[in-house]
């Protein structure tokens, strides 16, 4: 936004504007059309009375139809309401990342020998051009921070897709909750932006800890002696990023420039480990697009200065990503094959989550003066019964071999760049579980990948 703009909104009776946009969450729902195309905030960002009023109005039998939500993991929240199965042909989920949720879904559908929900493949920092561009949504549902002297709100743990959908003309429904953290950066919406408002104040949702194993603290460790002091990081969700921020507590300097910002990043900032000091772009700061976590978290957001939320396609860029000097990026994947290609969003047959930011800090990262972009596994699946690594993988790509740089497993890590097929099938193999190491090369020797010994 210029100065220009800026100046303009700033002479707006911010209080009267307010005032003439409040209405109550029923009311609100009642600027949703037949027929519309609405992006729904991911996360803590879903707003929680907005999504029951809607999923009454469509459950009411008031003519509501054909309304399509699109979006990325979504929550409990969601699926007692909005994405209730019984609702699914009036409002229509499109996912762009898949969550428990619609795994749910997909396994009642599949039961009844429907079609699965429908899926949008995407890499995220290209979610906001798909949403505003090609689909061409809307309207906006999402929770935002209390407004400011200036009559701006904040998005708070969601800049993500939210803020450009905010920027698109769209209509901008919005649920206001004291609990969500006014946080800085490229993520602000001005109530003269705004169609409706509705008042909620309710605990964000958090995100339990992910259980961890004594193999994701040994995948953890290893991981953690790959990051250098100073270094800048981005970290995945689950037990295995968690497991590598709990063994970096010994580290210094290190910086954060994230997709997701977790409680295990935000303790490091606490502790004195981040201190963004390093960093080339946004020193001294924090960066992330979306927050998931627990009350630490948001605790943190809202008492910290030095972080800011900005756009996904902003943060995701990897030209953005690799302005910084030693990012490290680090994400889990379910199955890499004897190239090196990784899938790490299919499982048995079904979309289990999305491509998400993983390809985008991939590349970003190893585009970074003295970066690593590190994919990691457990070696194997179902107690042991299935290896990760694998002749060819079951599922889509979604980082190429041609990306890959390290692997790591319990057994060790890899780095693939430079190395010819043969040499990247027996890095892999002596990754993967001793009792699947001689079956894997029976296979990469059927596929004259590697020579007979």
């Amino acid at each position: 936004m210029n100065p220009m703009q800026r100046k303009s909104l700033q002479m707006v009776d911010h209080v009267a504007a307010y005032r003439d946009r409040l209405m109550s969450a029923a009311e609100a729902v009642g600027l949703v059309a037949s027929g519309a195309k609405v992006a729904m905030a991911l996360g803590a960002g879903a707003p929680p009375a907005i999504l029951q009023a809607l999923a009454e109005r469509a459950r009411s039998g008031g003519g509501l139809h054909d309304v399509r939500l699109y979006y990325m993991l979504s929550t409990a929240v969601a699926a007692r309401t909005v994405l209730a199965a019984d609702l699914n042909d009036i409002l229509r989920p499109v996912s762009i990342f898949h969550s428990g949720v619609e795994r749910a879904l997909d396994a009642e559908r599949l039961k009844a020998q429907a079609p699965a929900v429908d899926f949008i493949p995407a890499a995220f920092q290209h979610v906001p051009r798909l949403l505003c561009e090609h689909v061409g949504v809307d309207t906006l549902i999402a929770t935002v921070s209390p407004m400011d002297a200036d009559g701006w709100f904040s998005l708070g743990t969601n800049a993500d897709y939210a803020h450009a959908v905010t920027r698109s003309g769209a209509k901008l429904i919005l649920e206001v909750n004291r609990h969500m953290p006014f946080v800085r950066g490229e993520c602000l919406v001005h109530v003269s932006q705004v169609a409706a408002l509705v008042e909620h104040d309710a605990p964000l949702l958090e995100l339990p800890q992910a259980e961890r194993t004594e193999t994701d603290d040994r995948i953890g460790a290893i991981i953690a002696g790959l990051i250098d002091d100073g270094a800048c990081l981005q970290m995945g969700i689950g037990a295995l990023p968690d497991a590598v921020c709990e063994r970096l507590a010994g580290h210094r300097h290190l910086g954060i420039h994230t997709e997701m910002m977790t409680s295990g990043l935000a303790r490091l900032v606490a502790s004195g480990v981040v201190d963004n000091s390093r960093k080339r772009m946004h020193a001294g700061k924090t960066i992330y697009t979306f927050a998931l976590g627990d009350g630490f978290l948001y605790d943190f957001l809202r008492t910290s200065p030095d972080v800011e939320a900005h756009p996904v396609e902003y943060v995701n860029d990897p030209a953005v990503i690799a302005r910084n000097d030693g990012v490290v990026s680090v994400n889990a994947t379910v199955q890499i094959d004897l190239h090196g290609a990784c899938n790490s969003e299919h499982i048995r047959g079904r979309q289990f989550s999305a491509t998400g930011g993983q390809l985008d800090f991939v590349r970003g990262a190893y585009a970074s003066k003295g970066g690593r972009s590190i994919l990691a596994c457990h070696s194997t699946a179902a107690g042991g019964k299935i290896s990760r690594i694998v002749p060819v993988l079951e599922g889509p790509v979604t980082t190429p071999r041609t990306d890959t740089h390290i692997v790591v497993t319990e057994y060790g890590w890899a780095d693939l760049k430079g190395k010819t097929l043969a040499e990247r099938a027996h890095a892999l193999i002596g990754l993967a579980h001793p009792d699947f190491r001689e079956g894997l090369e029976r296979d990469a020797v059927a596929a004259g990948v590697i020579g007979r010994r």
